[in-house]
């Protein structure tokens, strides 16, 4: 956290993560240097029982209606016994034909509705989560078998950097198109897992695609896109 605020000293910190860092340690951290949270937090029967009326109306409500899913948001005070000071807790209950279900978060947040705190910001962190997916099981950087730690390190380096370079086509591909929300193993075997041919002259450098290549006219326009604009 150090080296993070000497870089950006003007940046404002939120950390979010699941129930497992809804630790006493980790908010009285945060509360020492200045840092919001939003975490996860693992039901019990005192905080059923603080949204019970809210629960109670989601339940009989989507009875009534016979609707499917019924959900709404609402917010307490609650303190564990291993806390130094009650939190502001944000609850979204949601009722469905299979029964109730209610999740909790508990934040140093105190602006903000209970849904935004939830659904925009606490759930925001699985987009985050897939990205690292993407990074760990499709470009191999778990695979840190070296003995030194310093090539461990590099060979991270480079596994981020091919990340960067993933991202970059995927995000140059029209958003009308299938694979600009594909993932980088499509992408590997549909724009890069190609059979092309190569002509190097000394202005530039044709590729040569089959001419029933699917992705042929997706490949022009990437390649155009990612060229350097001229003075």
């Amino acid at each position: 956290m150090r080296a993070i605020r000497c870089h950006w000293p003007d940046t404002h910190i939120t950390i979010r993560g699941d129930s497992h860092y809804a630790r006493p340690e980790v908010m009285e951290f945060c509360d020492e240097q200045d840092i919001d949270f939003v975490f996860g937090l693992a039901g019990n029967d005192v905080l059923r029982r603080l949204v019970e009326p809210i629960a109670d109306d989601v339940r009989v409500r989507r009875a009534e209606a016979n609707a499917a899913t019924i959900r709404r948001y609402t917010e307490t005070r609650y303190g564990a016994r291993s806390w130094q000071a009650d939190r502001h807790v944000a609850a979204r209950i949601e009722a469905t034909t299979q029964g109730l279900d209610i999740r909790y978060v508990v934040t140093s947040f105190t602006r903000g509705s209970a849904e935004w705190l939830y659904d925009s910001l606490y759930c925001a962190r699985g987009q985050a989560e897939n990205l690292i997916k993407l990074h760990k099981t499709q470009l191999a950087s778990d695979r840190t078998s070296c003995r030194s730690a310093l090539a461990n390190q590099v060979r991270l380096v480079l596994h981020t950097a091919a990340y960067w370079l993933m991202l970059t086509v995927r995000d140059t591909i029209p958003r009308p198109q299938p694979l600009a929300q594909a993932e980088f193993a499509t992408l590997r075997a549909r724009l890069l897992k190609i059979a092309a041919r190569i002509t190097e002259t000394a202005s530039r450098v044709r590729i040569g695609f089959a001419a029933a290549c699917p992705e042929a006219a997706l490949f022009r326009s990437i390649a155009r896109s990612l060229q350097p604009a001229g003075p």
